[in-house]
């Protein structure tokens, strides 16, 4: 008796092993064929300024939509996780250094990458939100690459992406923001220039940062990955609606809460916000209450 049900256990084990093996087999090759598609994009071309203001534009553009906490301080790149499950997530250089972008890499390809999240060959860039940057106005995209043409060549020769399975698997079921091109408006134009009077219209142009962690509808939810927190509402429904406007600027710019929570820069990346100015601190306040 107790050898027939060990055999029939091993018999059921080994089925589910089976099946979890095809499964994951079907979602990795279904991933990499995602991975590897090729899309093609009419190329574009806008007017590149080079004048200080819109050179001090672009560097503030870097600061507040989270190029350097990705990228690092000067853009040089950096491998943002290295481990078995999730796997070698790597954001790139930026810099014409060596191991950086190459010389040919031109104005319509800074353009294909932040308005349609590919690279310069047209396959997918992988965790670059550039579903967030292609909604940046064409004034703040011309400044943007205005400033990051510029910067100093810094030599730093990166690993390639390597995906761990939980990162394969929970990309698969759109739980990791891995592909933004399959997430982007492909046809929607860029608008001329965004409002800069303080206020909510500032803020919802502003707020376009925070949808990637904290969900397009800003009501947060599930955490982005295994170990990390769950991720707050952030709207006047939420914890954070109970706030002064005060308060709410005073942890964003210093990582504590009014009730004294010291918050973890790799999961609210304060460090960032403390970069916005004041005034569009108080925008996006504004906008995140406006928001049932």
């Amino acid at each position: 008796m107790i050898r027939k049900i060990l055999k029939w256990t091993g018999i059921v084990l080994a089925v589910v092993l089976l099946a979890a093996i095809c499964t994951y087999t079907y979602i990795s090759v279904s991933m990499k064929s995602r991975m590897n598609k090729a899309y093609v994009f009419e190329k574009e071309s806008i007017e590149i300024p080079s004048d200080s203001a819109a050179l001090a534009r672009g560097k503030h553009l870097v600061a507040i939509i989270g190029c350097q906490d990705c990228h690092g301080s000067n853009l040089e790149g950096k491998v943002m996780n290295d481990d078995g499950a999730i796997g070698r997530l790597v954001a790139g250089n930026l810099t014409k250094g060596a191991g950086g972008l190459p010389a040919s890499y031109e104005v319509s390809d800074w353009l294909v990458a932040l308005r349609h999240g590919v690279h310069q060959d047209g396959k997918p860039l992988l965790f670059m939100p550039s579903h967030e940057t292609a909604l940046l106005s064409q004034q703040d995209m011309a400044a943007l690459i205005a400033y990051c043409r510029q910067i100093p060549k810094i030599d730093n020769t990166l690993p390639e992406n390597d995906l761990g399975p939980v990162a394969v698997i929970m990309s698969y079921l759109g739980k990791m923001p891995l592909l933004s091109v399959e997430k982007i408006d492909h046809d929607k134009p860029m608008i001329a220039r965004a409002d800069s009077a303080e206020g909510a219209a500032q803020g919802k142009y502003l707020a376009v940062s925070c949808s990637g962690c904290h969900r397009e509808n800003f009501k947060g939810g599930e955490p982005l990955a295994p170990g990390f927190p769950p991720v707050p509402d952030i709207t006047r429904a939420g914890h954070l609606g109970q706030w002064t406007k005060a308060q709410f600027i005073a942890t964003l710019t210093s990582g504590k809460t009014p009730e004294g929570h010291v918050l973890k820069n790799e999961d609210m990346p304060w460090k960032m916000t403390a970069q916005y100015t004041r005034g569009e601190l108080s925008s996006l306040y504004d906008y995140l209450q406006s928001i049932q």
